[in-house]
């Protein structure tokens, strides 16, 4: 063996001194490879569960690159000019290695100086949308809402987020600016009906059952103001009226608490209910088909004559 390698190191033309470091560094790499191989072998053999098998593989991965690099550093640590430069080295690719760990360690402390959320806040990030229930090291933890459950009540999963996400994709934060989001419920009634006669209901509906622009209301979006470019010319309920391909569209938009949209859309819409079902000349719209039959229509045209 010992002559193969010396017939190999002249046929190469390198220094022995040379030869014999690259030659470690290959070994080295050949023999942390079959541990990290045996290692997730024997753990495919012993457990099922795909989180531990992921956790383990990623752990047993980062553990040997750091044996890796401090053992090229001793093999190759005279090939370097100074150990500052070993050590800058050395923390690039332990950057490199842990670039996940340490993107969501940035996150958490940018969360905890910035405060773009805190724990108890309603948030949507990427697909997922929740109160915050914990802040972690490395990620945070929403309670869910949405999804296959409609307006925003929460769906009693936990959803664990990276915290570095908030550098790469949009947040928004229902708390950000003030404790009350702007709700619109659309009505749809047909042409025929007395759309001025809907509206002025749903003027009273929502002016009787929304909630009332409290001082506190007021006060907080003044102060929401005072720190963003928040500007709103009417807080006071309102009805919009719009054509649809179907029918009128009247467009009821209010403030409402952000954790009871549904129950004020519900109040709202059982009297809107009880109201249109004692006028006559208002229906509801919804879309239609209509068939025609032309060769019965033609039979009755060919009797006729």
């Amino acid at each position: 063996m010992k002559t193969w390698l010396d017939n190999l190191q002249r046929f190469t033309g390198l220094s022995p001194d040379l030869f014999e470091k690259i030659i470690t560094t290959l070994s080295i790499f050949l023999v942390l490879w079959i541990i990290r191989f045996i290692i997730i072998k024997i753990l495919w053999q012993k457990s099922d569960n795909v989180r531990t098998r992921y956790h383990w593989r990623r752990n047993t991965t980062y553990a040997l690159i750091f044996i890796l690099l401090f053992a090229l550093g001793f093999i190759w640590i005279e090939r370097f000019k100074s150990l500052g430069t070993f050590l800058g080295l050395l923390s690039a690719g332990i950057a490199i290695a842990l670039k996940d760990l340490l993107a969501n360690l940035a996150g958490w402390i940018f969360i905890m100086v910035r405060k773009p959320f805190k724990i108890g806040d309603r948030v949507e990030i990427e697909n997922f949308a929740g109160d915050v229930i914990d802040i972690h090291v490395f990620r945070f933890t929403l309670l869910e809402m949405g999804n296959w459950v409609e307006a925003d009540q929460t769906t009693g999963r936990i959803v664990h987020i990276p915290n570095g996400k908030i550098f790469i994709t949009a947040l928004a934060n229902y708390h950000g600016g003030f404790n009350y989001i702007w709700n619109e419920i659309p009505v749809l009634i047909t042409f025929e009906s007395n759309w001025q006669k809907a509206k002025n209901i749903l003027i009273e509906v929502i002016h009787a059952h929304a909630e009332k622009l409290s001082e506190t209301m007021e006060k907080e979006i003044k102060e929401a103001s005072r720190r963003f470019m928040i500007h709103y010319k009417h807080l006071t309920p309102i009805v919009y009226t719009k054509v649809k391909e179907f029918g009128v569209l009247l467009t009821i938009r209010y403030l409402c608490q952000i954790r009871n949209r549904r129950g004020s859309e519900e109040v709202l819409w059982e009297e809107i209910l009880k109201q249109f079902a004692v006028c006559s000349d208002i229906d509801f719209a919804y879309p239609t088909t209509r068939f025609f039959d032309n060769r019965a229509e033609g039979k009755k045209d060919v009797k006729k004559g």
